[in-house]
């Protein structure tokens, strides 16, 4: 199995950066529960106080795939459409290298 990494930057509508970060806690909670999620971090941007950074790591396409369509994704939807200022930028990334990381 090959793992998949997802990298999105996500610009907050004008003042509604923190919003967005506490919407994110549901999202939290509901990954917990997902088998095939290894890494799921949100990061600060430190030059531009509107935008998020939200690094993902998935055990395999299957993983990112059941994790997209989950219910608590689509829960998410109308929450997050009216605190971003437009669509999130996504980078799906195949890692190859990385330290605290197994590949197997």
């Amino acid at each position: 199995m090959t793992k998949v990494a997802l990298v999105a930057k996500m610009t907050a509508a004008p003042g509604k950066r923190d919003e967005l970060v506490e919407a994110f806690g549901a999202l939290f909670d509901a990954v917990a529960g997902e088998e095939g999620t290894e890494v799921y971090a949100l990061h600060l941007d430190g030059g531009n106080e509107d935008v998020v950074w939200f690094y993902e790591l998935y055990q395999d396409m299957d993983a990112l795939t059941a994790h997209g369509t989950s219910d608590a994704m689509k829960a998410m939807g109308p929450q997050f459409a009216s605190l971003l200022a437009g669509a999130p930028e996504l980078s799906f990334l195949t890692p190859v290298r990385a330290k605290g990381l197994t590949f197997v």
